[in-house]
């Protein structure tokens, strides 16, 4: 007993109970059982005297069953054990501090042999990163420190063998990594214990000898602290790699031979002006009425069959006539309780195969005339299609409520248990109107629609997915409307009764802007070719050319290729009556070898080589540019030989045909009629690029998309964008149109796609097209290098 009365250690155990636990030792070095179940007993036997030993180190409980001297006294029997879960307010005294203290010390001035356990080579030996164990309950840890052998099992020797651990904690450890590594493999020299453990199992020795019991609950509250304080820190992520590929976790830095732009900035390149005088009718509906009136037996639109067999011719009468009748049905004919259920402004979806064009135009031209707002889409094939969800959001985000399809469509819509048209995946309630001619109702002869297609409000809403999957729609307005329509009369120089073969999606994109809004315009002939025909027969389109005397063809660089193919054989085909062969995709570096290849077998029959006229279109800007034939005033075709290493700089640099590492393009045409584009750099703000620099096409006309609706944020960053010069002064009073083209003005003023932003990949400092790869891919001798299916 000190002065203050405190026990010197915790009592001893009963004689009976140490007899056990010899009894286990010697089992355990026998081999009688093993390490896991001596655990397990020895657990068991001590159970109902754990409150009594808790906070004495375990390797340090083996004094009270191991014969031999004992440095320290039992307690008096009278003394009674307190119980652990109680806060004494007695080992809070600073004589206990002090005593503490000096068991530390003089420990620290003996010398003796410390044990030894391995590491991993990972581990370094500093004080800070290791986590101390947890003493409040046996861990794994505790279990490898008292196994037999680890320590000697002399209580004097317990004791002083913490003693190393202990100088190491105060001084700091100084073993460095590779001495750690040489003692993780056999021969190698044992490196020290982690020196966190080893400070606690000091510390706990300390305590023992002193002999001041531990209370259970206050250890283990502290341990919980001390563990969390001493948590090793997530290393740095270099350690976590071979040497070796330490540059790659360094920043890129710029190659010092990487090409830089030379040139000039860049000046607005300005298109010709919109012919003034010409007799354009006022609007677009002012237009179908003239034709419809004037030249009811002109043909319109005539749609094909599978087998290429023409089904039905629709006249300009007659587009007029149902027109006026669908739109007298959609204002007069829906009530919901006596009201309207469709109010000017509304948006209505328009659900129409590919291969039903004409049923397609009435019901876009009866919303016109009803002033309501056509969305067309495609027809959704399944209730949980994924590419249907998305369209679902679009119309959801619309507001559409109904959608106007044709009874044979309606048919082979999905069905719900009740019969109606199912409700698909994502999509808002519908209702669904059915506009085959049995169904409208005819207007009396003293009705008049009251349409306005002139002016800000919205003509029709465009879909487009991005790269991501989502789905936007771009509005039109009827002022863009009817803009774009006159700007490709002048850029085509389409005339009245001209015969149109359209192989494109007339929904969409350049085959609805030619196929049905500027056709009607011009009061021309299209001639649709359905996609399931070119997949049986892909020289359909050729075929129609021929017997239709067509003067234009409306197609994709995958028409002309299928057409290549199947070719062979066939001997009365002429293309002489062609003056333009419009490629819609002509931007695609891929598109320049399909137009080549076509027109060196075609040319023998009749094709010349100026009316090859590729185009560049955009969602949001309509139609960018489009090659002219020299007749209409336009110069010669252009190719550019372009280094793909430049090229990967945004830079410019002209290049050999020879190489391989290089990209052939070809121009897209001029700056459409009342247009202004320029060049803006990629990232940041839109500052002009230089005339040897590759940007983003942005266009400023009155014949572009409007907004994404609904969308305000990105449609400001899209359609409001105002370019700058290198001094920061905007180069216009209009704002722009970004078209998502990347590209450059070259020679005489032609316009040149290297690609688009949506396939843009970026590799370090260096930029990819996804269209390059596809171009590269396309460019090995396909049946020897790419493999099918691929």
């Amino acid at each position: 007993m000190t002065d203050r009365g405190y026990p010197l250690e915790a009592p001893p155990l009963p004689a009976e109970v140490r007899e056990s636990l010899a009894e286990l030792e010697l089992e355990l070095s026998e081999g009688d059982i093993t390490q896991k179940g001596y655990e397990k007993k020895r657990a068991k036997l001590l159970a109902r005297y754990i409150p009594l030993i808790q906070g004495v180190d375990p390797c340090l409980q083996t004094e009270n069953r191991l014969p031999g001297p004992s440095l320290t006294m039992a307690a008096p029997k009278a003394q009674k054990s307190r119980p652990t879960n109680s806060r004494d307010e007695r080992f809070r005294s600073d004589v206990h501090t002090e005593a503490v203290q000096a068991a530390l010390a003089k420990y620290k001035e003996r010398k003796m042999p410390m044990p030894s356990k391995r590491r991993s080579v990972l581990v370094h030996s500093s004080v800070e990163t290791y986590t101390p164990p947890d003493t409040s309950s046996a861990s794994e840890d505790e279990g490898s420190l008292r196994r037999p052998g680890r320590l000697t099992s002399t209580p004097l020797q317990s004791h002083l063998s913490v003693e190393p651990w202990l100088d190491r904690v105060i001084q700091g450890s100084s073993t460095s990594s590779s001495a750690s590594s040489t003692s993780s493999h056999p021969g190698g020299r044992p490196s020290a214990a982690p020196s966190a453990a080893a400070a606690t199992l000091a510390g706990l020795a300390a305590h023992t000898h002193i002999g001041v019991p531990v209370n259970s609950r206050v250890s283990s509250k502290i341990q919980q602290l001390l563990n969390t304080l001493k948590r090793p820190k997530r290393p740095p992520l270099k350690e976590f790699f071979v040497d070796d590929f330490e540059e790659l976790l360094e920043v890129q830095q710029p190659d010092p031979n990487q090409p830089k732009p030379e040139g000039s900035q860049m000046v607005v390149l300005k298109g010709e002006p919109l012919a003034v005088g010409t007799p354009w009718p006022p609007s677009l509906l002012a237009a179908l009425q003239r034709w419809g009136t004037t030249q009811p037996k002109a043909p319109c639109l005539t749609a094909l069959d599978t087998a290429g067999k023409a089904v039905y011719t629709l006249t300009y009468g007659k587009l007029w006539s149902r027109s006026l009748k669908l739109a007298y049905t959609l204002l007069n004919k829906l009530t919901s309780k006596s009201e309207p259920l469709l109010t000017p402004g509304d948006r209505v979806a328009l659900v129409f195969p590919n291969s039903d064009p004409v049923m397609f135009m009435v019901a876009f031209y009866g919303c016109l005339l009803a002033e309501l707002v056509p969305v067309p889409i495609e027809v959704p094939l399944t209730r949980k299609d994924a590419g249907s969800q998305q369209v679902g959001f679009l119309l959801g985000s619309c507001g559409v409520a109904l959608a106007l399809t044709t009874d044979a469509c309606q048919k082979g819509l999905p069905k719900a248990q009740t019969g109606e048209v199912a409700t698909f995946k994502g999509w808002p309630p519908l209702a669904w109107l059915v506009i085959d001619g049995k169904h409208l109702a005819k207007p009396p002869k003293d009705w008049h629609p009251l349409a306005q297609d002139t002016g800000a409000g919205t003509a029709y809403i465009e879909y487009k997915t991005s790269k991501e999957g989502s789905t936007v729609g771009v509005t039109v307005s009827h002022a863009s409307l009817l803009a774009q329509c006159r700007a490709l009369t002048q850029a085509c120089g389409y005339s009245e009764a001209e015969t149109l073969t359209n192989v494109l999606d007339f929904k969409r994109d350049a085959g609805l802007w030619h196929g049905v809004l500027t056709s009607v315009m011009n009061r021309m002939h299209v001639v649709s070719i359905p996609y399931a025909l070119m997949k049986v027969n892909p020289l359909s389109w050729i075929q129609k050319v021929c017997s239709y005397k067509a003067r234009a063809a409306l197609v994709k660089s995958r028409d002309m290729h299928w057409s290549l193919l199947a070719q062979r054989g066939q001997r009365d085909i002429s293309l002489s009556s062609l003056r333009m062969l419009i490629v819609a995709d002509g931007a695609n570096p891929w598109s320049i070898s399909s137009c080549d290849a076509f027109l060196n077998v075609f040319q023998s029959r009749g094709l010349r080589p100026e009316a090859i006229c590729p185009c560049a279109c955009s969602p949001e800007a309509l139609t960018v540019a489009i090659r002219r034939p020299p007749d209409l005033g336009g110069p010669p075709p252009r190719k550019a030989v372009l280094s793909m290493n430049g090229l990967s700089y945004g830079v410019i640099r002209v290049d050999t045909e020879e190489k391989l590492s290089v990209l052939t393009v070809q121009d897209v045409g001029q700056v459409m009629p009342g247009a202004s584009v320029c060049v803006v750099k990629v990232e940041g703000s839109p500052y002009l690029c230089k005339a040897d620099e590759v940007g983003e096409i942005c266009v400023n006309s009155s014949a572009t998309g409007t907004a994404y609706y609904g969308l305000l944020g990105i449609t400001k960053n899209v359609f409001e964008t105002v370019p700058v010069t290198a001094g920061g002064v905007p180069v216009s009073e209009r704002p722009f149109t970004r078209t998502g083209l990347l590209g450059f003005i070259g020679p005489d003023n032609l316009i040149f796609v290297v690609g688009k932003l949506d396939g843009l990949m970026v590799v370090g400092v260096r930029r990819h097209n996804a269209d390059d790869v596809v171009a590269t891919a396309l460019a090995v001798e396909p049946m020897k290098f790419v493999y099918r299916g691929r």
